[in-house]
């Protein structure tokens, strides 16, 4: 009984005690026990027992990691000390190279571009059928679009790259163009498109076979053809449909190019160029490679576009022959919108097949954002980032640009909002057809927010009218959601400007604002004078009759000239200009046509006002963002606020930064701005028509509202960090127009606080009545 139990408690642990004895006597074993004293004699006897004789099998071959410690001679060798071996660097001959580095890196790294399109015109068809080709695939290439002619015009198209050789015989004029081809762009493109102008090619297929063609081919492929006569064997490529030549073709032909044009005699240049790859390059024209095939159709006489549907016409690369510009504009339009929709069928079928992944996914449908394929909604991180949703319905709009709280809906908000409820019925229907038909739509609330990493986001509910099958009509209501997508970026071209351009500041100044003027002065010599810009300074002394007449005994502008005539004392490099203007009508419009005639037409103005504190920073802002016959600038300045307002009870910081309690952004200010001359000229020029009707739209008009209405540019309107101005109790000018006194008087009143200032600064004043 006892053994019994003793076995049952040591059961659980017998595995353990087994392993932990083994151990112990598998390590006893596998040990060597030595147990000699460790002197020198051993050490040299363990090196020979280690060792071993030679030819002798016994010992152990000694590690490399092992140092015997002694010399052949048997003396104790010394402590190893390691030797520095110093760097010398060799003598250089000459000034050292300079390292060339290419501009891009696909340069660097012998990247090309995929097409080169060349196309072959005549003075006959240069503005017909030439044109439409330009326009119809030039936009669409990624790669560059050629004309090659025999004739040399002086008026060619807008916006096309003609070359002419001089001689109107198709042989010499394909010869010269494809020797132009190899002098000037064999090194930057892997495909080469030759075509005639009397041919449609559809852009988006021949970048779409040129895409799966290896870069290393050698191919000659088109519409082939048998020589006339059957003289020559192999089949050449008509250029009629066109013809793709690779660059490994056109570099082996290259040596024998000027061979082809003595030897070969004919008079088509299609047979010209066919001969000369077939009989040095052993190239034949092939209709299909690996699968890819050269689709082209043959166009009949009065052939109705709408009635063709053989496969050869809707899978087509090219359509040859094109008789005039409208049939091309024709046949490009009816491409376009077969390509756009198989677009929209392959949209379809990749949002289908999304949907179907999404519902094994381990979210189920909710793994699918929707729109499926859309960028999901913008999430917040705080409060702040919270986007707004505008209230609308089909006759107003309750979020003003100017800030009032509704407005009635014109322009293109009317237009955006028609074409959301058109497309909302639409799409219902689409939903419950053929069992219920809606129409009549009229719309209850509709909301609308900008997220600027998906789109305009709608929501909107209808009161729409259901007519079933049966007849039976109700009225109904409807929630829906819609996005306007935004579909894709594009980098907008802009003409170059540089940060070396001279800008002539203008201060127009009255009376009142002479005390002003003077701190104006100072800061100019600070940040401008002192530090060297690239500005020229002027002053527009602006006169009334009763202050012009007594200019010789009390001129109000004295200090302020004295003024400059001490700075350019101080700087004699600095040369400050003033005009003396004499006016009843203080519009800025009169007075720039004054200055406008003193200077050229490439002058970059900078109005301001002597408030204003320039900086370098804020001219190369001006200079970039003012384009010639491009752009105007007009930069919102950082107004501060009243100290006694922002600050109560405390000292103003010295050095103020960009928070909301500090100041803001004033908006309804547009006295600054940057402009060219020759910008301003011409936005007068077109002004003069409507100056005729009413005379005194020189002084209801600002500056602003001019280039608005009259100039055609883009008008720039941003908030400048860069330029700020200092709290200053202004008084408007009644003299003004009606709205430029409204705009003054909204920026006077707002600079004094913000509102939460502003209501505190109310209820300590109520506190301190009430006791």
């Amino acid at each position: 009984m006892r053994i019994s139990m003793l076995v049952s408690l040591i059961r659980p642990t017998g595995p353990i005690i087994v392993g932990i004895s083994l151990g112990f006597t598998l390590s006893l074993l596998s040990v060597t026990w030595v147990n000699e004293s460790c002197d020198s004699d051993w050490m040299g006897a363990a090196d020979e027992m280690l060792i071993g004789q030679p030819g002798s099998s016994k010992g152990a071959r000694k590690p490399s990691s092992i140092s015997s410690g002694t010399t052949d001679n048997g003396n104790v060798e010394e402590d190893f000390e390691p030797r520095i071996v110093p760097y010398n660097k060799p003598a250089q001959e000459g000034p050292p190279k300079k390292v060339f580095r290419s501009k891009y890196a696909s340069t660097e790294l012998g990247i090309r571009e995929r097409l080169f399109v060349s196309v072959f015109t005549s003075k006959a068809t240069m503005n017909t059928l030439a044109v439409a080709i330009n326009r119809t695939l030039n936009h669409h290439l990624d790669g560059r679009l050629i004309f090659f002619t025999g004739t040399r015009n002086r008026k060619l198209p807008n916006g096309m790259f003609v070359v002419a050789h001089g001689d109107e015989r198709p042989v010499p004029n394909m010869y010269q163009s494809v020797r132009y081809l190899l002098k000037h762009h064999i090194a930057e493109y892997d495909w080469f498109y030759l075509v005639q102008d009397d041919t449609y090619t559809q852009p988006e297929r021949l970048k779409s076979l040129v895409s799966h063609l290896s870069m290393g081919l050698q191919l000659y492929m088109g519409r082939p053809g048998e020589f006339i006569g059957g003289e020559t064997q192999g089949r050449y490529c008509h250029s009629g449909p066109g013809f793709l030549l690779s660059r490994a073709l056109l570099l082996k032909l290259q040596p024998f190019l000027e061979q082809c044009r003595t030897d070969i005699i004919s008079v088509r240049p299609d047979e010209w160029l066919g001969r000369c790859i077939i009989d040095y390059v052993g190239m034949n024209c092939v209709e299909e490679y690996e699968g890819l095939n050269y689709n082209y159709f043959t166009m009949e006489n009065n052939m109705d576009l709408r009635r063709v549907g053989n496969d050869g016409f809707q899978d087509a690369l090219t359509v040859h022959p094109v008789t005039s510009a409208e049939l091309m504009y024709r046949l490009h339009k009816h491409f376009t919108e077969i390509e756009l929709q198989r677009t929209y069928e392959e949209i379809e079928k990749l949002q289908s097949e999304i949907k179907n992944v999404s519902e094994v996914a381990a979210d189920g449908n909710k793994s699918a954002l929707w729109p499926i394929g859309i960028t999901p909604p913008f999430e917040p991180k705080n409060r702040f980032e919270v986007l707004r949703w505008d209230y609308f319905t089909e006759d107003n709009l309750f979020s003003c640009v100017d800030g009032a709280p509704k407005c009635q809906l014109s322009g293109a908000d009317r237009d955006d909002v028609t074409d959301v409820i058109k497309v909302a019925v639409e799409e219902l229907n689409k939903k419950y057809n053929p069992f219920v038909q809606l129409s009549a739509p009229r719309l209850v609330n509709g909301y609308r927010r900008l997220d600027q990493t998906r789109g305009m986001e709608y929501t909107l509910d209808l009161q729409v009218q259901a007519t079933t099958e049966s007849g039976h009509q109700k009225s109904i209501a409807r929630r829906v959601h819609l996005v306007r997508p935004l579909s894709q970026v594009e980098i907008i071209p802009m003409p170059y400007v540089t940060e070396a351009t001279r800008v002539h500041i203008f201060l127009p100044l009255t009376s009142y604002e002479s005390h002003v003027a003077l701190h104006f002065l100072d800061h100019c010599s600070t940040n401008l004078f002192e530090t060297g810009e690239n500005a020229v300074l002027n002053f527009l002394f602006t006169y009334e009759p009763a202050e012009a007449q007594k200019v010789s005994t009390n001129d109000v502008f004295a200090e302020v000239k004295a003024k400059i005539t001490a700075i350019e004392r101080r700087y004699p490099s600095v040369k400050v200009s003033w005009i003396s203007i004499k006016t009843e009508s203080p519009g800025v419009l009169r007075i720039l046509d004054i200055v406008s005639r003193k200077h050229p037409v490439e002058t970059l103005f900078l109005l301001v006002t002597a408030d204003t504190v320039l900086n370098s920073e804020f001219l190369n802002r001006c200079r970039m963002n003012t384009i010639s016959g491009w752009q105007a600038f007009f930069p919102i300045h950082f107004q501060d606020f009243d100290p006694s307002v922002a600050y109560p009870d405390q000292v103003p910081p010295s050095s103020q930064d960009l928070v909301r309690e500090a100041g803001h952004f004033d908006r309804y200010t547009f006295e600054e701005a940057c402009f060219y001359n020759s910008d301003y000229m011409s936005s007068r020029t077109r002004m003069s028509g409507d100056l005729q009707e009413n005379e005194e739209l020189l002084e209801s008009l600002d500056l602003y509202d001019m280039f608005v209405q009259y100039s055609g540019l883009h008008v720039f309107r941003a908030v400048e960090p860069a330029l700020r101005q200092a709290y200053r109790n202004r008084t408007c000018d009644p003299r003004l127009s009606e709205d430029v006194f409204h705009r003054c008087l909204q920026s006077s009143l707002e600079s004094h606080g913000s509102r939460s200032q502003l209501a505190m600064l109310i209820f300590e004043q109520e506190q301190g009545n009430s006791t």
